[in-house]
């Protein structure tokens, strides 16, 4: 059994900043979250911040410079840092885990972010 469990979302004025936070576990293998995910209402979900094993941090272009990603290998634990918050922002995001041996993709509940102008 896979746990996933996402905090941080939050409402916040146009300019403000949240911390996401994802942690993963597992019963029987190794998983690792991996990356921050966002689905806005009627959009599809699309990447918003993905830090690979070796600590690189890859950025959709309508974030960078505004959020950052990093992972606590101790806790197995990845953040998502959001400042300068804009409306377009609000959605629920997601924290995208993988099982180390096979790279299977899970999913945590979403969280919703609320930015308002």
């Amino acid at each position: 059994q896979v746990h996933v469990v996402e905090s941080g979302g939050g409402l916040v004025q146009a300019g403000g900043s949240l911390r996401l936070s994802c942690a993963a576990s597992a019963t029987f293998f190794n998983v690792k979250p991996m990356a921050w995910h966002r689905q806005a209402p009627g959009l599809q979900r699309e990447l918003v911040a993905a830090l690979s094993t070796d600590g690189r941090p890859t950025y959709a272009d309508s974030v960078k410079g505004r959020f950052t990603i990093s992972r606590d290998n101790a806790k197995n634990t990845i953040y998502l840092q959001m400042s300068s918050l804009k409306p377009e922002d609000t959605a629920v995001y997601y924290c995208n885990v993988q099982r180390e041996s096979n790279y299977e993709p899970y999913w945590g509940q979403g969280t919703q972010v609320t930015v308002s102008s």
